[in-house]
């Protein structure tokens, strides 16, 4: 079973990483750039308090910096513990890709899926009542997590497990939020 899973993680890689061509490697080598998405997260900064008390917001952006702090000690962790090879970096398939961008840690599981899904899963559980289009906000991490396929660092399962990791969190930091905001909000 985990055979034909790994195998098809393989090829899935190949497919979608050759669909590639060097018209596009400067559109996917901008889209993975967290400086790109900046303007993204002062937006949500700023909804989350347009839309909420200066209090309220504050212990809304405490929720993002905790639940960013878990996640990337727990990618830390994670990447170390399994020592995946990024697809760039091993020898039995980086001659089937298209490598166009560098990476040199491990591969398992993708902090970009990873970060970029919490943070738009929180943006959308906190906003969502109030502002109908934060919907819009889960093409971040489409875009962001598809490019490291494009750029032949990650495999499709280090994506969808970073993906899943990242709402899981999100949910856990967003149910600890309304947990514990009420004594000290109102």
């Amino acid at each position: 079973m985990l055979d034909r899973l790994l195998e098809w993680d393989r090829d899935t890689l190949i497919y979608l990483n050759n669909l590639g061509t060097e018209n596009y490697d400067l559109f996917w080598i901008t889209i993975t750039s967290f400086y790109t998405w900046i303007p993204l997260f002062l937006i949500i900064i700023a909804l989350i308090f347009w839309k909420n008390s200066s209090k309220v917001g504050l212990w809304m952006l405490l929720s993002y910096i905790s639940m960013l702090v878990t996640l990337m000690v727990a990618v830390f962790a994670v990447k170390n513990i399994t020592t995946r090879l990024r697809p760039n970096n091993d020898e039995t398939i980086n001659t089937l890709i298209r490598v166009v961008h560098e990476a040199n840690n491990f591969s398992f599981f993708s902090g970009h899926a990873a970060s970029s899904f919490s943070i738009a899963a929180l943006a959308v559980l906190f906003l969502r009542k109030k502002f109908t289009l934060v919907h819009l906000a889960w093409l971040y991490p489409l875009l962001f997590s598809y490019s490291r396929i494009y750029l032949g660092v990650h495999y499709p399962i280090d994506i969808i497990v970073g993906g899943i990791v990242g709402v899981l969190l999100a949910s856990i930091f967003y149910r600890l939020h309304q947990k514990f905001r009420a004594p000290y909000i109102m």
